[in-house]
């Protein structure tokens, strides 16, 4: 669905990945750890386009892709979910779905927001309250809808389950397994907890200081008999 070739990039002057080969399979969940500063989020930022890219490419259905702005990789079907500032939260919860489907005609937006609600049927309770009085998860459920709405088939989501308690964080990477299955979406998941991550992963990359360091089957990782060394960056 996605590859990365050569991929160089960073912010500005500060170059945080090198020579990136990678492959976001489709209909999958591929899982993109790592130590702290390893660049997982860059990865994922510039797969969307929100880095300077020196050199490689970015590659969407056969398509290069990596000169084209971060609001047309939107319109193509690729959704990048930050940590944080992933909804509005000035406006109410039915105004950021609203927003979501501003491309939509009305009766095609009542059928995606239907699809969304059916998927986070949480979000019925709250859709004239402020996006800012919801809990963390209840963001992600939000931030997650607009996605939806908005017909992406890559959803890539950047630390989903950070600060959330982990019963929370269970229902997330639940969710997360419902939107491959029930919704066939092509998810890349940067996640704090590793273990978890991969367990529900088809296929992992794990990076260490801006390079791979390893790629390959999820569980093929998670069984390592260096996992911890390399989760923490120790590459031998």
């Amino acid at each position: 669905m996605i590859l990365t070739e050569n991929l160089n990039a960073g912010y500005k002057e500060v170059q945080v990945l090198f020579d990136i080969n990678s492959k976001i399979e489709k209909g999958g969940i591929t899982s993109i750890v790592g130590p702290n500063g390893s660049g997982k989020s860059t990865l994922l930022k510039s797969i969307f386009g929100l880095t300077n890219i020196y050199s490689g490419k970015v590659v969407y259905k056969d398509e290069d892709i990596t000169k084209v702005p971060a609001h047309n990789r939107a319109k193509i079907g690729i959704a990048y979910l930050p940590q944080v500032d992933n909804v509005f939260t000035n406006l109410t919860v039915e105004e950021n779905l609203k927003i979501a489907g501003y491309t939509l005609e009305n009766h095609e937006y009542e059928e995606r927001k239907e699809i969304a609600l059916s998927a986070f049927p949480e979000l019925n309770d709250f859709l004239n309250r402020k996006a800012g009085t919801l809990s963390g998860g209840e963001r992600q459920f939000l931030a997650i809808s607009t996605a939806l709405i908005r017909k992406a088939e890559v959803l890539m989501l950047d630390e989903p389950t950070a600060q959330l308690s982990p019963k929370f964080a269970d229902i997330i990477f639940d969710k997360i397994l419902d939107l491959r299955d029930d919704f066939k979406l092509t998810i890349a998941l940067v996640e704090q907890n590793v273990r978890r991550a991969l367990e529900i992963s088809e296929n992992a990359y794990l990076l260490v200081s801006g390079r791979v360091a390893f790629e390959g089957k999820a569980n093929e990782l998670l069984e390592h008999e260096k996992f911890e060394k390399l989760c923490m960056g120790i590459v031998e």
